[in-house]
């Protein structure tokens, strides 16, 4: 089989690209406006990333494959689910990149909403216009080898017909799975925000598998009446880990308490730059470009690589069952 090739839209870091990469395929070109993510991408991948943003870019090379993670803020039910987000738009830039690299196969990852959309809806009659064939997946990561409770949509615009989707894996990995695991002394990428404060006493009182309706119960002086008022609603926030559970959704922000439950389970602290890395199947060689706060977006905002690689992986099978047919 011939080496397949893809160029990576809304790269971030290049956890998507990671599961092709795994596959066999080639990036020509990953294109990010984030530096700090290219200059990950750029370590741990590949030397083709480039510092730019994708509306403003036409040296678009060919390409077999085009995958496209654009922005998710404005549809995410995470965020405001604004429909004027202008980064919404972003998603249209896709069939211009489609058919500058003549790629047989699109792939776009994007939050389940963004299916709902009218993006969405433009975005598949655009790229029907070129001759490809819609089709869409709804996956969980935790049903590829993922420590995480993550559901993602896919598009699939096709020039080799239709292809099934990845079949799941039967054995789910808990959060505990991976923290159990030793990291090396030395790991720079294996800290956290040291706590101090109102934000110290709160971690100290939270019991394993704890949350903020421990706090209302143990401590109700450290509590803000805005807990009392939204009563049983965000009851993961300042939420120990239940090692014995897949982690819910990482976000950008894992590494504050007051955004969901990503307390270690034992330790008083958020989970470590290192440990969300692992949460989402990043490698451990893998080193991030950036501060703290840029390289948690990268991580948060990555594809899971055990997804991003069954995801490929069905490309990879598509792509070859066809050229076995033309061959014959």
């Amino acid at each position: 089989m011939r080496n397949m090739t893809f160029c990576d839209i809304f790269s971030g870091a290049g956890l998507f690209s990671a599961g092709f990469v795994d596959h066999g395929f080639e990036p020509v070109l990953a294109i990010d406006i984030s530096k700090e993510a290219i200059a990950s991408y750029n370590r741990n991948l590949r030397d083709v990333g480039v510092t730019a943003s994708v509306s403003g870019f036409d040296d678009i090379p060919q390409a077999d494959v085009l995958i496209a993670g654009p922005p998710c803020q404005g549809f995410s039910t995470l965020g405001r689910q604004d429909p004027l987000d202008v980064r919404n738009d972003l998603a249209l830039e896709v069939p211009r990149w489609a058919k500058a690299s003549n790629a047989e196969v699109v792939v776009v990852e994007n939050v389940p909403p963004f299916l709902s959309s009218q993006q969405w809806r433009r975005l598949a009659v655009m790229l029907e216009g070129q001759g490809y064939e819609i089709f869409t997946w709804l996956l969980d990561a935790v049903d590829y080898g993922t420590p995480q409770l993550r559901r993602r949509a896919f598009t699939i615009a096709s020039k080799i017909g239709r292809f099934n989707a990845p079949a799941p894996h039967h054995e789910r990995i808990t959060a505990g799975d991976v923290l159990a695991r030793e990291i090396p002394v030395g790991d720079e990428l294996h800290r956290w925000p040291q706590p101090v404060g109102i934000a110290a006493q709160r971690i100290q009182l939270i019991p394993p598998r704890g949350d903020k309706r421990d706090l209302m119960r143990l401590a109700p002086e450290l509590c803000p009446p805005s807990w009392t008022r939204v009563g049983c609603q965000a009851t993961d926030v300042w939420g120990r880990v239940d090692p014995d559970q897949p982690l819910n959704t990482i976000r950008c922000t894992f590494q504050n308490p007051s955004k969901g439950r990503y307390l270690h389970p034992v330790e008083n602290r958020t989970l470590s730059l290192r440990e969300g890395a692992r949460i989402q199947g990043v490698p451990d060689h893998w080193m991030f470009a950036g501060r703290p706060y840029p390289v948690a977006r990268q991580i948060g905002n990555g594809v899971p690589v055990p997804l991003a690689r069954a995801v490929a992986g069905a490309v990879r099978d598509a792509i070859s069952k066809t050229e076995i047919k033309v061959a014959a």
